[in-house]
């Protein structure tokens, strides 16, 4: 178990299907993994980002679910350097929803 307990429920977030995300553009993307990083702030949401997209075939799309704005702002410029994209960003009720995909 890691430290309070975060471990258990980055397991259960990080492997979870979240299913279809239409962006404003009006294209749709099947969700391959849920990354939760909510309550979490910097820079843990981008490492969380950064290791899900290690472990991601070529094409698949990532949701990332933020509530911190700083995290929200910082994830979208690092995709070129992890060769990936961001697709999109959706604001949810309480949380951002960012939509990357793996190059």
């Amino acid at each position: 178990m890691g430290l309070f307990g975060r471990k258990k429920s980055e397991e259960k977030a990080s492997s979870s299907p979240a299913g279809e995300v239409t962006l404003e553009n009006g294209n749709s993307y099947h969700i391959s993994q849920v990354v939760d990083c909510i309550g979490d702030s910097c820079p843990r949401p981008q490492l969380m980002t950064k290791k899900a997209l290690a472990g991601a075939a070529a094409g698949e799309v990532i949701e990332v679910r933020v509530d911190n704005p700083t995290s929200m702002e910082a994830i979208p410029p690092m995709m070129p350097e992890l060769d990936s994209a961001h697709l999109g960003t959706v604001k949810a009720d309480r949380y951002w929803r960012v939509i990357v995909s793996r190059n």
